[in-house]
């Protein structure tokens, strides 16, 4: 009998490590349904498990088939986001809903590049849905699963702003032909808990034994990682905007939106970009309100 190869016992121990120190989330439950999964894959998109749970929760109670969501206004969608941020994904999140009643009868296409063309979606989300709804064989590279990856096999600690074709493929020998959803959310999983950004936790990492960054003693990336400053900027404005139309179920007077925030340029440079966004309607009295 051949000895397993490194790829094969890293799947192995991360699967069972997996197996005993999982997060129990609703959407990864086996009776969340694909739908379910589209939409905490959108609200996961750069927001913690923690804000999305209550939020999905709710969602899925409001919208629990792309249908229903199609069937409401874009408005409401953007409304019940609520604080989770970007709030763009909520449209997107409303037109990928839209496409699936018009192109797949009500339902979430199975494939990837159906997935791929939806509206909202990109590689990283087709995949995603793909493994983790539907059991299909691809890689899913989130920012945890290339960090796992950089720090095990390449020994660094830096990664380019998207994955390559050449990290792609390396991404895909290493997904077992079976179980390869429980092995790809096992992947993440690390990555989110263990062998995090910051603070990596390297006595508890069921693969540090053989963890190339670890061997060479944790050298630091060359690449400086950007911090976003929320406080005072155009996105805090935005979300100042948003705030006052998302609690009011009618238009809004340009008036009130002017005191959400003092700055009357940066507001106005704020409302501008929600309304190019098309998160915003103005209304020919000077009133705004969410899309209708």
């Amino acid at each position: 009998m051949p000895k397993p190869s490194s790829t094969d016992r890293f799947a192995d121990a991360v699967t069972r490590w997996y197996d005993e120190h999982a997060r129990d989330l609703p959407w990864r439950r086996p009776d969340a349904g694909p739908w379910a999964v589209v939409v905490s894959e959108f609200m996961l998109q750069q927001t913690p498990v923690a804000r999305v749970q209550p939020v999905w929760t709710e969602w899925m109670r409001r919208w629990p088939t792309p249908g229903a969501l199609a069937a409401e206004a874009p408005g409401e969608a953007v409304r019940a986001w609520g604080r989770l941020g970007y709030p763009r994904r909520a449209l997107r999140l409303h037109a990928a809903a839209t496409a699936m009643v018009a192109r797949h009868h009500g339902q979430v296409p199975s494939s990837y590049d159906d997935l791929l063309a939806l509206p909202g979606v990109g590689d990283y989300t087709a995949a995603a849905v793909a493994a983790f709804a539907f059991g299909a064989w691809t890689a899913v590279l989130d920012t945890n699963v290339r960090r796992v990856y950089r720090r095990v096999f390449d020994g660094c600690d830096d990664m380019s702003a998207s994955p390559t074709v050449a990290e792609r493929a390396a991404a895909l020998v290493r997904v077992p032909a079976d179980e390869s959803a429980r092995y790809c959310v096992a992947v993440m999983e690390l990555g989110a808990l263990v062998c995090t950004s910051r603070a990596p936790a390297c006595d508890r990492c069921p693969v540090s034994s053989w963890c190339k960054w670890l061997a060479a003693g944790r050298p630091a990336g060359t690449v400086p990682r950007a911090v976003r400053r929320y406080e005072g900027t155009d996105r805090q404005a935005r979300g100042r905007l948003l705030a006052v139309l998302r609690e009011r179920p009618e238009p809004v007077a340009g008036a009130e939106l002017d005191l959400a925030w003092p700055d009357a340029r940066q507001r106005a440079r704020a409302l501008d970009g929600l309304v190019a966004d098309g998160l915003v309607e103005p209304l020919d009295d000077g009133r705004y309100r969410l899309p209708a």
